[in-house]
C-alpha cells in the first residue's frame, strides 16, 4: 500500500504535464515550417521545429529536446538555440522518395515525449500532356463532345478541364470531366457553328501545367448525322444478280448534302462487303453482284458531302434473300466399281462434292444419278435419287459412263459425266504429309512420268467407324501440281490414313497410302507390362501396342526401367516394332520393379510398375535336382525293400547250397557199394531212369581233380581210398527230401532235375562226388550245361549199363560220380533226389 501511495502522485504530474504541454502547444508554443509542402519525387525536403519555452507551461527554467519522426519512423536533426527561450531544431531528407508522409515535431522533457506540431508533405511528377484530342457534333442537342487520351499519373491531385476560344471571344472553360472521366461535352451557347474554333485540354496539379494540342475546327466539319432508315430491299427480275434498296435519312439531316455507303453480308460470312459513293438525297439505289438464292444482311450509313465531318452510326440491319436460280457449274466426283458375283451387273459406289454456293444458286433439294444424257424428248434412266452426296448403285455390266446432276427449286443444272475408268495407270511416287496447322495438312507427292489430269486425295481417320464421307476426300484438278492443302475434318492428336490416286486421260491409276498427324503429344497410356517368363538371371517381358486413338503420335521407341531393392536402375531403349524384351545379367532372388515408357515426338509417357522376383535355379537346374531326388528315393526305396525282403534278394543273387553233412542222404546206408570202373560214353544219349538211392562221398584227401573241358579216360577204373558212411533213410517214402531241390514223393517218377548255382559269393569252387541209385529199368541220365560236351568233365562208377542204356553217364541202376563242380548239372530219370552234395 505504501509502495502504492508513493507511485501515484508520480502518476499524476506526468499526466498534468502532458496536458500542460498539449495545452501549451495548441496556443502556439511551437511550430513547425517545411520548404514545400508538395515537392517532387525524390527530392529533398527541408524542415524546421521552433519551440517557445516561455509558452509551453511545464518547460520554463528547462531546455526543450526536439526530435523528428516521419510517419512511424524516427529521423535526426540538429537542435540548437533560436533566441530568447526559443529552442530551434532544423531537418533535411536529402531524398523524399513517398508520395504522401506526415512529419512530427516531438518535445522530451523528464522522459517523456509529446508531439508539439504536424507538417503534411506530397511527392510527385508534373502533369502530363494530353494527347489525341477528337471532337464530334450532335446534331440532335448541337453538343459538342470531345475525347482525348490522358497522359501518365502525376501522383498528385489533378485538375483537368476543356478550353475553348473563337476569334471573337478569348478563352473559356468549355467543360470539365467529372469522376476522372477523359470526355466531356461542351454545350451549345459556347459554340460558334461554321466558324472556327480553337479547342484544347489543359491538367494542372501542384508542380505545374501542361496542354494538349490545339484543335482548330468548325464545329459543323465534325457534326455526326443521325443514321438512315432502310425501307425495303427487292430483287431484280428476272436472272439478274441485282437487289434494289429505298432508304430515309434522318430529319435532322434533311437539309444537307449527303454522301451515303452500303454494307451487305451472308449471315454466316463475317466479311463485309462495301458499296461506296451513293447519294443520299436519292433515297433509292440499286446493288448488283449478288448470289442467287442466299440470304443476306444489309446496312448503311450517312455524313455530310463535304467529307469533314463524321460517319453516322450504320443503320438497323435488314434481311433479305436473293431469288433462286437453276445450278450451275460441274461436280466433282469419284467412284469404285466391281462386278456383282454373277458378273451381269456392275456395282458402283459414287461419291460428289456439293457445288460451291456461287453455283448452287439456292437451296439445293437434291442430286440425280442417270444413264444417259438428257435428250430432247427422251428421259434416260434414273439409277439414283438422293440429297446425300453418295449413292450406292447397280448398272449394266459394260457401263462406262454416268451422268450427275443438281437440283433446287428453280430447275436443274446440266449434266456432269463421270467416266468409270480402269484402275490402271501409273501410280505416285515419294508420298508424304507434314503439317501445315493443327487441323491441316500438307500433302506431297512426285508427278508421274505420264501426263495427268486431276489427282483424288483420300483421307480417313484411323480407328473411326467405317464409311463413307463426302468431306474425307477431294480433288485436285491441276495435273500439274506436285502438293495440296487438305483442311476439311482434321483433328490433332489423330492419325489419318491418307491416300492420292492420279487420273490419267483413259485410266486411274494405283492410289499411293501414307499416314500423318498434324500435331503430336505423349501418349495418353503406356502399355501394361506382362511377365511372360522369368529365370534367376532374366526375364522376359511383353506388352500390348497402345490404341492408335491413345498413341497421340507415332511411337517412336519404348524404354524399359529396372530397379532392384538397393536402388540400382538401367534401362533399356526398345525399338517400336518391337513388343516383347529380355531383361539379362539380374541377381538370383531378388526383387525388381519394371516399369515402361511410350515416346512420340511430342513428349512420353510412363506406365504403371510391375513387381517381379527372379528364382533361385533355373528350370534345368530344377528338373536335375527334381530327377536326382527321384533318383535317391527310388534307391532308397530299393534299398528298404531288399532289407525287407533279405531272403529272397539272398536267394536271387547267392542261391544257398546244401550241406550234405545235414542232408537226407545222410540217413540211407547203402547194402553194398560197388566199386566199378567208369564207363566209356556212348555216342548216343541214354533214356530216362529211376533213381532209388543217392549216395554222397567225400572225394579222397590230395584226389586231382579233373580238368574242366577234358573228358576222363573211358577204362579207367577210379578207387575210393575211404569206406564210406552208410545213410539210412529216417523219413516216410512221402516226406519231402531235399530242400530247395523240389519235393518227390513215394512212387513219383522226376523226369528232370537239375543242380545249378556257384555257392556264395567269395566261396572256392571244391569238387564233389554223387552217388545215386536207380531200382527201375530205365537207365540214369547225366547233362552239363554249358559244357560243349554232354558228359564232359564228369567221372562215373556204377554197375554196368542195363539193356538199352547206351554212353557215358548212364547207368541202370546206381552210380557214383566225381566232378569239380555241380553247377549246370542235369540229371534225368531220377525217382527221389534228396541232398545229394557233398563237396
Amino acid at each position: 500500500m505504501a509502495r502504492r501511495g508513493v507511485g501515484t502522485p508520480l502518476l499524476l504530474l506526468r499526466l498534468s504535464l502532458l496536458l500542460l504541454l498539449r495545452l501549451g502547444g495548441t496556443l502556439g508554443c511551437a511550430s513547425v515550417e517545411v520548404g514545400s509542402p508538395v515537392v517532387p519525387l525524390g527530392s529533398a525536403v527541408t524542415a524546421s521545429c521552433s519551440v517557445r519555452s516561455r509558452l509551453c507551461r511545464g518547460l520554463q527554467g528547462g531546455r526543450a529536446r526536439i526530435s523528428w519522426m516521419l510517419d512511424n519512423e524516427t529521423v535526426a536533426g540538429s537542435q540548437g538555440c533560436g533566441g530568447g527561450d526559443t529552442e530551434v531544431s532544423n531537418l533535411t531528407l536529402p531524398q523524399f522518395n513517398r508520395t504522401q508522409a506526415k512529419l512530427w515535431c516531438w518535445v522530451e522533457w523528464n522522459g517523456t515525449k509529446q508531439r508539439v506540431g504536424l507538417a503534411e508533405i506530397r511527392a510527385g511528377y508534373p502533369p502530363a500532356k494530353p494527347s489525341n484530342l477528337s471532337c464530334l457534333l450532335n446534331l440532335s442537342d448541337y453538343g459538342l463532345t470531345c475525347r482525348w487520351q490522358p497522359g501518365a499519373d502525376s501522383l498528385l491531385p489533378t485538375s483537368v478541364v476543356l478550353k475553348c476560344s473563337t476569334s471573337r471571344a478569348p478563352a473559356v472553360t468549355g467543360c470539365t470531366p467529372q469522376g476522372g472521366r477523359s470526355h466531356c461535352t461542351v454545350p451549345r451557347r459556347l459554340l460558334q457553328l461554321y466558324g472556327q474554333m480553337e479547342i484544347w485540354v489543359a491538367a494542372s496539379n501542384a508542380l505545374g501545367t501542361a496542354e494538349s494540342e490545339r484543335l482548330r475546327l468548325d464545329p459543323m466539319d465534325v457534326a455526326q448525322l443521325e443514321p438512315p432508315a432502310l425501307r425495303s430491299i427487292q430483287s431484280v427480275p428476272p436472272q439478274t444478280d441485282c437487289v434494289t434498296l429505298a432508304w430515309a435519312v434522318a430529319p435532322s439531316s434533311a437539309h444537307m448534302e449527303l454522301w451515303c455507303e452500303l454494307r451487305y453480308r451472308p449471315p454466316e460470312d463475317p466479311n463485309w462487303v462495301l458499296v461506296t459513293g451513293i447519294v443520299g438525297q436519292a433515297g433509292t439505289a440499286q446493288c448488283c453482284g449478288l448470289l442467287f438464292g442466299t440470304p443476306y444482311l444489309f446496312q448503311m450509313r450517312c455524313r455530310r458531302h463535304s467529307a469533314r465531318g463524321h460517319w453516322s452510326e450504320w443503320s438497323a440491319a435488314r434481311n433479305h434473300t436473293t431469288h433462286e436460280k437453276a445450278p450451275t457449274g460441274k461436280l466433282d466426283a469419284w467412284w469404285s466399281t466391281r462386278p456383282d458375283p454373277v458378273g451381269r451387273r456392275l456395282e458402283v459406289q459414287l461419291r460428289w462434292k456439293a457445288p460451291r454456293q456461287r453455283e448452287a444458286n439456292g437451296r439445293l433439294l437434291g442430286y440425280r444419278v442417270a444413264l444417259g444424257p438428257r435428250r430432247r424428248g427422251r428421259e434416260p434412266p434414273t439409277v439414283c435419287n438422293t440429297s446425300d452426296t453418295h449413292c450406292d448403285f447397280t448398272a449394266p455390266a459394260g457401263t462406262r459412263r454416268v451422268y450427275l446432276s443438281a437440283y433446287n427449286a428453280a430447275g436443274e443444272s446440266a449434266a456432269t459425266e463421270v467416266v468409270l475408268l480402269e484402275r490402271k495407270g501409273q501410280p505416285l511416287a515419294g508420298l508424304r504429309a507434314e503439317p501445315a496447322g493443327e487441323r491441316s495438312l500438307w500433302v506431297h507427292w512426285e508427278a508421274p512420268r505420264a501426263p495427268v489430269a486431276a489427282y483424288v486425295l483420300e483421307w480417313q481417320r484411323v480407328a473411326s467407324e467405317p464409311g463413307r464421307c463426302s468431306a474425307c476426300w477431294q480433288m485436285q484438278r491441276d495435273g500439274a501440281a506436285t502438293s495440296a492443302l487438305i483442311q476439311g475434318g482434321i483433328e490433332p492428336f489423330q492419325r489419318y490414313n491418307i491416300s492420292v490416286c492420279p487420273l490419267y486421260k483413259d485410266a486411274v491409276g494405283t492410289p499411293a497410302h501414307t499416314a500423318a498427324y498434324s500435331r503430336q503429344k505423349a501418349p495418353s497410356h503406356a502399355p501394361k507390362l506382362h511377365l511372360k517368363s522369368i529365370s534367376k538371371a532374366h526375364a522376359e517381358l511383353c506388352w500390348d501396342p497402345v490404341a492408335v486413338e491413345l498413341q497421340n503420335g507415332f511411337i517412336t521407341n519404348y524404354t524399359i526401367f529396372w530397379a532392384n531393392s538397393t536402388a540400382e536402375v538401367a534401362s533399356a531403349v526398345v525399338n517400336s516394332s518391337f513388343n516383347s524384351f529380355i531383361i539379362r545379367d539380374l541377381k538370383p532372388s531378388t526383387l525388381y520393379k519394371v516399369h515402361i515408357m511410350a515416346s512420340t515426338v511430342g513428349g512420353s509417357t510412363n506406365g504403371t510398375s510391375l513387381t517381379l522376383v527372379t528364382m533361385v535355379l533355373d528350370d534345368i537346374e530344377i528338373q536335375i535336382l527334381f530327377l536326382t531326388l527321384g533318383l535317391i528315393f527310388v534307391l532308397l526305396t530299393a534299398l528298404l525293400i531288399c532289407f525287407q525282403k533279405n531272403g529272397r534278394v539272398k536267394q536271387q543273387f547267392w542261391p544257398s547250397v546244401p550241406d550234405p553233412a545235414n542232408s537226407s542222404l545222410g540217413k540211407w546206408v547203402p547194402a553194398e557199394l560197388q566199386q566199378e570202373p567208369p564207363q566209356v560214353p556212348s555216342a548216343k544219349e541214354p533214356g530216362l531212369a529211376t533213381i532209388s538211392t543217392v549216395t554222397v562221398l567225400e572225394r579222397a584227401a590230395g584226389k586231382q581233380a579233373p580238368v574242366w573241358g577234358k573228358d576222363p579216360p573211358a577204362e579207367t577204373t577210379v578207387a575210393f581210398p575211404g569206406v564210406p558212411q552208410p545213410y539210412v533213410q529216417q523219413d516216410s517214402p512221402s516226406r519231402a527230401t531235399g530242400p530247395g531241390t523240389g519235393s518227390y514223393g513215394s512212387g513219383e517218377t522226376v523226369q528232370y532235375a537239375q543242380v545249378a548255382g556257384d555257392g556264395y559269393k567269395g566261396q572256392q569252387h571244391v569238387p564233389c562226388r554223387l552217388y545215386l541209385r536207380s531200382s527201375s529199368t530205365q537207365p540214369l541220365l547225366f547233362d552239363r550245361s554249358p559244357s560243349p560236351k554232354p558228359y564232359e568233365n564228369l567221372w562215373f562208377h556204377g554197375a554196368a549199363p542195363s539193356h538199352g542204356c547206351r554212353g557215358a553217364g548212364c547207368f541202370s541202376e546206381e552210380a557214383l560220380i566225381d566232378f569239380p563242380l555241380l553247377q549246370g548239372l542235369q540229371i534225368s530219370g531220377a525217382e527221389e533226389l534228396h541232398d545229394f552234395q557233398r563237396c
